[in-house]
């Protein structure tokens, strides 16, 4: 009973804490925060509507399916639906994604520190600090990580509005094709989602409750006002970044210690484990490939959710699903299937030619 009340909250507050966080680490790959331009961020919260809830029910439904994490459940899922074992693919393409996105945080902590801190101090070796302390913090109890995660955002978000750097007016532009694939990133990546993040915290919960609805909104609703909180956000100041830094390290802590619970439950040799995680994270500190890991973040989170929309809504077993979500109505279960099936591959497959594109 304890579990089941602790993730109640822990799940949404991560929910929201690891949505800014993720936010504030692509926006600059993004350029959201260069324009504030309110066509892209309308387009935004309409990607938050029409693809990141359908993938957070996704992921909610799997978590109460399976009863064990994402890495542990991809072998169940795919016997129950007959499916080819490649399925399975996912799951580690999931699981090694979250030290790399925990890489990108400490990246983009560091260059906040070299800047404000050590005067364009050097980025590697800052890296490399960040880093170790983030693998120590991993030990602290998830629960005391969320704490200080959201503590560190709302303190940033507090002094940047009383003596950050004034933002840009906001101003109506023409849509774009290649702002669709940065709504979409933003949506799904910069929340999380398709990592098996919420999937695994919200277990002990799903397993108690009938309706995922009850799991699904709180998360949901978390991350859209992290979506929110991030328009009023600047870190062009020192204080607002240093504690924005203390943020990303606690989140990269976070995803080190939920990826490392994940390898763990496959029972992989410890040394292999240290191996995947160190790897992920330090590859970051080669300078001359940043730019191409930043492309990496956006491209690989994408692909895992395409993957699982259709192995969701094509390979699973329509009943399976059903069941999991429980909705009130047949029409709700209806509107879901199709947007899984249809709509998400769709837009993530425009979303990856955009992002592509952008690099032509």
């Amino acid at each position: 009973m304890q579990d089941n009340a602790m993730s109640k909250w822990l799940s949404p507050l991560m929910a929201f804490c690891l949505s800014f966080i993720i936010i504030a680490t692509l926006a600059p790959v993004t350029g959201i925060q260069i324009e504030r331009q309110l066509d892209f961020w309308l387009l935004w919260l309409g990607t938050m509507l029409i693809l990141a809830l359908p993938v957070c029910y996704l992921e909610i439904a799997l978590a109460k399916r399976s009863k064990t994490t994402a890495v542990q459940a991809l072998s169940s899922l795919t016997r129950d639906a007959d499916a080819s074992p490649k399925w399975r693919l996912v799951g580690w393409l999931a699981v090694v994604f979250i030290p790399f996105l925990a890489g990108g945080m400490l990246s983009t902590a560091a260059q906040y520190v070299g800047v404000h801190a050590l005067n364009n101090g050097s980025h590697s070796l800052i890296l490399a600090v960040l880093a170790v302390i983030a693998f120590a913090f991993s030990f602290i109890p998830r629960q005391f990580l969320v704490i200080v995660t959201a503590l560190a955002v709302i303190a940033s978000l507090i002094v940047a509005n009383v003596m950050g750097t004034a933002l840009p007016e906001w101003k109506m532009t023409a849509l774009e094709f290649s702002e669709w694939g940065n709504a979409t990133v933003l949506a799904l990546v910069a929340s999380g989602l398709g990592l098996g993040l919420y999937w695994q915290s919200s277990l002990p919960a799903v397993k108690q409750q009938d309706i995922a609805t009850k799991t699904v909104f709180p998360i949901w609703i978390a991350q859209l006002l992290a979506v929110i909180a991030f328009a009023y956000f600047a870190a062009k100041a020192q204080v607002p970044a240093l504690a924005l830094v203390v943020g990303l390290v606690a989140a990269a802590a976070l995803l080190v210690q939920m990826a490392r619970e994940q390898l763990q439950q496959r029972q992989l040799a410890v040394i292999v484990q240290w191996a995947v995680l160190a790897i992920a994270v330090l590859v970051w500190t080669l300078n001359a490939v940043v730019p191409v890991l930043n492309i990496a973040l956006l491209v690989w989170g994408l692909i895992i959710c395409l993957i699982y929309a259709i192995f969701a809504g094509w390979i699973m077993k329509i009943s399976h699903l059903r069941k999991s979500m429980n909705f009130s109505s047949e029409v709700f279960y209806n509107i879901w299937r199709i947007a899984v099936r249809i709509v998400l591959p769709l837009s993530i497959v425009l979303a990856l030619v955009s992002v592509l594109g952008q690099l032509i």
